[in-house]
């Protein structure tokens, strides 16, 4: 019962009630040396990824040439302000997600698109690996206009070549997944300050197409 019901997402009046004050995190990324939270600088752009463990995902990003910072936290749930404790519970509806924000003439979307489908399995519903939950589902959230466009081709894209594998559905969902929770302190940079840390991405070892020409 256990099992199935972290497997579940829970209903909205059913999600824990949250608190109104928000996490306190760092003013400045451990790595990078760059603000935690807005206003970033002019130009910079944003996108948040759920893929698993938010530990191994955002340093995924974080080492990606013209990203300006990255967060952990949790989005596209219920509970206002959730701590880990109540994520992991299945009662917030949030799921683990890194924001990254970067710059847009050093590094493309679609080159942000092409690692995120390449560092998990967007195919496994619930869950990645041995995390079972569904903090664990798999999400694109922020995107709109031509970047939501270009987000849902990628998947698009990239499910077909998943088929040709004999992977089953995409089960990533993209959608706003309104506001961005900062997970806490100890979560930001994770594997910056444990190195031997665990890590839990896990890729299909299929190639992602986004940004290959379509005559391909």
């Amino acid at each position: 019962m256990l099992f199935r019901r972290k497997m579940e997402m829970v209903d909205e009046a059913d999600a824990l009630p949250g608190r109104s004050q928000a996490m306190p995190v760092p003013a400045v990324h451990a790595v990078l040396g760059t603000s935690l939270r807005p206003p970033f600088p002019d130009g910079i752009r944003t996108v948040t990824f759920g893929m698993g463990c938010f530990w191994g995902a955002e340093r995924l990003f974080w080492q990606t040439p013209g990203v300006h910072s990255t967060a952990s936290g949790y989005v596209a749930g219920f509970t206002p302000n959730p701590t880990y404790e109540e994520v992991c519970s299945g009662r917030t509806g949030h799921t683990e997600a890194v924001l990254v924000a970067y710059d847009p003439a050093e590094v493309t979307l679609a080159e942000l698109l092409k690692r995120f489908w390449e560092g998990h399995d967007p195919t496994q519903g619930m869950r990645q690996g041995n995390d079972v939950g569904t903090q664990y589902r798999s999400g694109i959230y922020g995107l709109r206009g031509a970047d939501l466009e270009a987000a849902v081709a990628s998947r698009d894209r990239f499910a077909a070549r998943l088929a040709e594998r004999g992977f089953g559905d995409i089960t990533t969902e993209i959608v706003d997944g309104g506001e961005f929770f900062y997970a806490e302190d100890y979560h930001q940079q994770y594997l910056h300050k444990v190195p031997n840390g665990y890590c839990g991405l896990g890729g299909t070892g299929v190639t992602c197409p986004v940004g290959i020409a379509t005559a391909e």
